[in-house]
């Protein structure tokens, strides 16, 4: 006598011999993705990678692609990049819309050099770089500059879409202050409006930003620092550090700010002070400057923490 399944446990085995298949599919795909070799250009958010580049000389900064995938390369994957300043462009539209106003920049063509587009990723490696030589004296702390590349060939295994290109941004840097608007040092000053017998405690932070290999800009007395070339055109000062550390006050462009010298507290120098338990960077500062009507005298410490070792490596 032949026995039949019922018509429910049928479609019961016919469902799960189907879910079985999907899962080895699945599971097959996974492996496949999991064990494929893709490398991708290393960038942050927007595919942009930024370096600090000391002022005063030319440093090396690189171009780098990572591969992923479990099993190891048997092959040099040799890739190819040109430059494409149409991704700047896009970067702009996308991050700033028609405000022109903070768009970034192509760094000029006499600021760097690359001697060659091409680099490779050794066979069994995962990494592999290409050296950009740049030159950043001349570059305004105010400004983002990228140099903008793209993968245009390689030679084996397979490449990320999506990090298949890179804005290089070059950002500048000194001793004493690095060209992104976070070098930040805290202040106690002192200031009196010239024929006025009192003298106000004046504390707060002020932002500082390389210029030159030797010389920041900061903003004048308790003026505040707006990312906005009108106001810092007006208010903004800069402050030369000699090889006696001894430092020089100076106009950024429309100020009017005159040097005082001979007060034995605030001696116009630049110091290392360390009090045992922290280090700082030091100004000791003596200037009066006009705003609007009234001339301001200026007695003013600035100091920024820092480890010698971690500040090295920035």
């Amino acid at each position: 006598m032949l026995y039949r399944f019922p018509s429910t446990k049928i479609i019961a085995v016919a469902f799960l011999l189907l879910f079985m298949a999907n899962a080895c599919n699945r599971d097959e795909i996974f492996e496949r993705e999991q064990y494929k070799n893709v490398f991708a250009l290393i960038s942050e958010s927007d595919n942009v990678s930024s370096k600090f580049h000391k002022l005063g000389e030319e440093s090396t900064g690189y171009v780098t692609a990572s591969l992923g995938g479990t099993n190891p390369t048997t092959k040099d994957i040799v890739v190819n990049l040109v430059e494409d300043k149409t991704l700047i462009d896009t970067y702009n539209r996308t991050n700033f819309d028609v405000d022109v106003t903070k768009y970034a920049l192509p760094l000029p063509e006499d600021k760097y050099d690359i001697d060659s587009y091409q680099f490779t990723i050794p066979a069994g490696t995962i990494s592999g770089r290409m050296p950009i030589r740049i030159r950043p004296d001349g570059l305004s702390p105010d400004s983002s500059y990228f140099i903008a590349l793209r993968v245009e060939s390689f030679s084996s295994y397979e490449v990320n879409p999506e990090k298949s290109y890179i804005l290089y941004r070059v950002r500048t840097k000194n001793y004493w202050s690095q060209a992104d608007g976070n070098t930040i040092y805290n202040m106690r000053a002192k200031l009196r409006i010239q024929g006025s017998t009192s003298e106000l405690e004046m504390p707060g932070t002020k932002v500082m930003h390389p210029i030159t290999q030797n010389s920041v800009r900061i903003m004048a007395g308790n003026e505040t620092f707006e990312p906005d070339i009108n106001i810092f055109n007006k208010y903004a000062m800069i402050l030369e550090i000699g090889e006696n550390n001894k430092v020089t006050i100076s106009p950024y462009k429309n100020l009017e700010v005159t040097q005082v010298d001979g007060d034995k507290n605030f001696p116009n120098i630049f110091k290392i002070e360390d009090d045992g338990f922290k280090t700082y960077k030091t100004f000791l500062l003596r200037y009066d400057y006009k705003s609007e009507n009234s001339i301001y005298e200026i007695k003013e410490e600035l100091r920024l923490e820092f480890d010698e070792e971690e500040d090295e490596e920035l």
